[in-house]
């Protein structure tokens, strides 16, 4: 009897030990979380709790979900404008959400308009250097922070990497989105390899392939051609448009080259 209530003690210390040894890792785990998003009143909503759970990341730790007749509510604040779109992918997808209303607002440094614009005109003329980037006539305009894509993509994969490389600059308050991708077509393809060579092959136009962030940038929509960039003169803006107008199977040509240190013109 006297050893069985030894080893029984015994036991019951070493199982002790273990559980509280056990629990030390929980315990300073649960201390040290950082919390993601937060539940914003309706506690009791499987749905805002569930989409809170997506949320739970440190990123999203200024951000709070309700969600009332299938409408989730994003509120608070993130750092980047990738993490306020990602807040948005991530609510969608839980179950009962039919709708997001995105009201995060994007902290981070408050750059000028100008200097913004400027930085992220330069990302973006390197941007896919290597795939095509020549074929990409991407524009972009800062207001307030707000950050508005036009102009026109060859592929998907060009216009998600212009989205990406924005989404993650700081200071890019928001971004609204309105750029073209070209129509997917073979005949399109040739016409801009025909295009290109027509034009870079000319002696007086070839410096213009020499920087990957200064070409003339050529757009294809079913036979149309649309040229993009700036050019050092006149001289070089109406050479380029004869070329790539004489190319078989061009059905018109739109110059939107701009000639260096002269006023701007709109695109019509």
């Amino acid at each position: 009897m006297s050893r069985t209530t030894t080893i029984t003690r015994g036991a019951l210390l070493a199982f002790a030990l273990a559980a509280a040894l056990l629990s030390l890792p929980l315990a300073s785990w649960a201390a040290g979380r950082t919390p993601g998003a937060t539940v914003l009143a309706q506690t009791d909503s499987p749905v805002a709790t569930a989409a809170a759970a997506r949320l739970d990341k440190p990123r999203f730790k200024g951000v709070k979900v309700s969600v009332e007749n299938g409408i989730a509510t994003l509120t608070g604040t993130v750092d980047l404008y990738e993490y306020k779109a990602d807040a948005e992918r991530r609510a969608h997808k839980t179950k009962g959400v039919a709708a997001v209303r995105n009201l995060i607002e994007v902290g981070g440094p408050n750059i000028a308009d100008k200097d913004l614009q400027a930085k992220l005109a330069e990302k973006l003329a390197y941007d896919r250097v290597g795939y095509g980037n020549t074929f990409n006539a991407i524009a972009v305009g800062v207001q307030n922070g707000v950050v508005t894509l036009t102009g026109h993509a060859r592929t998907d994969v060009d216009k998600d990497s212009a989205m990406a490389l924005v989404s993650t600059c700081p200071g890019v308050k928001d971004v609204v989105e309105e750029i073209e991708v070209d129509p997917a077509s073979v005949m399109d393809d040739q016409t801009r390899l025909q295009v290109a060579r027509a034009i870079y092959g000319y002696p007086a136009l070839s410096k213009y392939s020499i920087d990957p962030a200064k070409p003339i940038r050529i757009s294809v929509q079913n036979g149309h051609v649309e040229l993009y960039g700036t050019v050092d003169s006149q001289a070089d803006k109406e050479v380029a448009f004869l070329r790539a107008n004489g190319v078989p199977g061009v059905f018109a040509v739109k110059n939107y080259l701009q000639v260096a240190n002269e006023p701007t013109e709109a695109h019509r």
